[in-house]
């Protein structure tokens, strides 16, 4: 009775385990961490209604791109060791059920999203869209599906903005732009250090398609890019978002972070430094959205 009881938790953590290897959980939480920090910015009183709604629908809808994804590169996946052990190329789940799981997921966050409002949907049907037939195809065929890449990406931050206010705008264009911008710096050091294994499945990510000194070079002008659009707010020429000097400091200095990196890697061209320009770079989209509600509750 006790091996019995004992493999039948293995067996679920098994099926938990792949579920959130599917979904890619962890990302998934990132993209909502986003869309709520892009809400606290816009909303004059918090829903919490809204906020789970927000929450879930967005967990959803990058739930299904990362389920579709990995259904279309599943035989690309069997040739990477980062991705072999994924649950469709060990066969742990059919296709059958990653599609059942990706549709579900989409119906679902799409209709969560769209009980926020109609532009919300919209936003997420755009980014399914986009990263499902766009990006992911694009991959194995030029670098610049990191640029179509990014769009989608860049969606959670003014998903939040628009979940609340219901409109587009100055504000929320800023929150596109500054994950737009981001996703250069960040995707290129992980294409930088799986460089090997991508080639493996015919995916080449790095913008001049080897590691040398000309791809370091595009990172270094996007993360510059990045810098400014952040601190942009504090002209007061971003609509009802602004922020002080202070906070324009604090984010100039983590973006700093990047760029020592990013100049570290120009001289040396080692996977151990992209590995921390990666690092930085998730350090700074996180802690700019936590300096930017701090600084609007502050007002």
């Amino acid at each position: 009775m006790p091996n019995k009881e004992k493999n039948m938790e293995i067996n679920e953590n098994t099926f938990l385990g792949d579920f959130k290897q599917l979904t890619k959980f962890g990302l998934s939480l990132s993209v909502v961490f986003s869309a709520i920090a892009g809400y606290l910015l816009a909303a004059t009183t918090i829903d919490f209604t809204t906020i789970t709604l927000l929450a879930v629908g967005g967990y959803l809808m990058v739930g299904a791109s990362n389920a579709f994804n990995q259904i279309i590169e599943i035989d690309a996946d069997k040739l990477m060791q980062r991705t072999m052990d994924r649950p469709l190329p060990t066969g742990r789940y059919t296709t059958k059920t990653a599609m059942i799981i990706a549709v579900t997921f989409s119906i679902l966050g799409l209709y969560l999203l769209y009980c926020i409002n109609e532009k919300s949907a919209l936003l997420g049907a755009v980014s399914i869209f986009l990263y499902t037939c766009a990006y992911t195809p694009l991959k194995g065929i030029t670098p610049l599906a990191v640029f179509v890449g990014a769009f989608p990406g860049a969606i959670p931050f003014l998903l939040g903005w628009v979940a609340a206010t219901n409109r587009f705008g100055i504000e929320a264009g800023v929150f596109f732009m500054i994950q737009f911008f981001w996703q250069f710096p960040h995707f290129w050091a992980i294409g930088w250090l799986g460089h090997d294994e991508y080639l493996k499945a015919g995916y080449n990510l790095l913008p001049t398609g080897k590691r040398d000194r000309k791809t370091v070079v595009q990172i270094l002008l996007y993360t510059l890019l990045l810098i400014f659009v952040s601190i942009i707010p504090i002209f007061k020429i971003t609509g009802q978002f602004y922020i002080y000097p202070i906070t324009a400091i604090l984010i100039f200095m983590s973006g700093a972070v990047i760029l020592y990196y990013g100049i570290q890697l120009y001289k040396d061209l080692t996977k151990k430094t992209a590995k921390r320009l990666m690092l930085a770079s998730v350090f700074y989209i996180t802690a700019i959205q936590i300096i930017y509600i701090i600084d609007k509750f502050l007002h």
